[in-house]
């Protein structure tokens, strides 16, 4: 087994050097080093933490602001909207008001006009002497008749007619149908006094005799 011979080399011209210091010196000067370093650390990463914190205050101070800002912004518009609270109360009333009329109106006859128009189908010299009304309401269904041949109805007409002639019903019929909202009518008794003649008949209407004033337009 070869072994490796060390030889010593000799500096020409050095500086001769010697270290007389003990190890533990060497070694408290390395710790003194380890420490500052490790110091200068810590040092650095506050610079940086107070930096973030910094930038984080700077951050939620503009927050703040923009907040107030916007909150400031909110109560002037609640000012603004505060100034035209009757104007809003006026409009929901009138809205209130139109939807009520709506309803109400909704099943509306004119019956002046509609009565002129039982007065035209008559012929002439036959007058109109007395009138019953009996027509549906806006809250309740109207009573409909049993008999299968009775149409659908919102309303009914008796009226009693007088002659001095021997009136011809089935043509007062016929007239009675032209007008708008006209299901079925029924001649009662013709009677006889005093020379005139005296005819009733019972008229029902349905939904084409409503006036629909009230009824919304497709623009509303």
């Amino acid at each position: 087994m070869s072994r490796t011979k060390k030889t010593a080399t000799a500096v020409v011209g050095g500086l001769p050097r010697v270290d007389l210091l003990p190890p533990e010196v060497r070694a408290e000067r390395h710790a003194g080093v380890v420490v500052r370093r490790a110091w200068m650390g810590v040092a650095v990463a506050a610079v940086v933490v107070a930096i973030g914190a910094g930038g984080a205050t700077i951050v939620s101070i503009e927050a703040n602001d923009e907040l107030l800002a916007s909150q400031a912004e909110t109560q002037q518009l609640l000012i603004e909207q505060g100034k035209y609270t009757e104007v809003r109360e006026v409009k929901s009333d009138i809205q209130l008001l139109t939807a009520a009329q709506t309803v109400a109106g909704a099943a509306e006859i004119p019956w002046p006009s509609y009565l002129a128009q039982i007065q035209a189908t008559l012929p002439a010299g036959v007058t109109v002497t007395t009138i019953t009304i009996d027509q549906a309401s806006p809250i309740a269904d109207y009573q409909q008749s049993d008999t299968p041949l009775q149409g659908a109805r919102v309303g009914t007409v008796t009226f009693t007619a007088q002659s001095t002639t021997l009136p011809s019903v089935p043509d007062w019929l016929d007239g009675l149908a032209t007008l708008p909202g006209y299901t079925d009518a029924t001649p009662g008794s013709v009677t006889l006094e005093e020379g005139v003649y005296e005819a009733t008949v019972t008229m029902h209407i349905d939904q084409g005799a409503f006036s629909n004033r009230f009824a919304p337009t497709e623009s509303e």
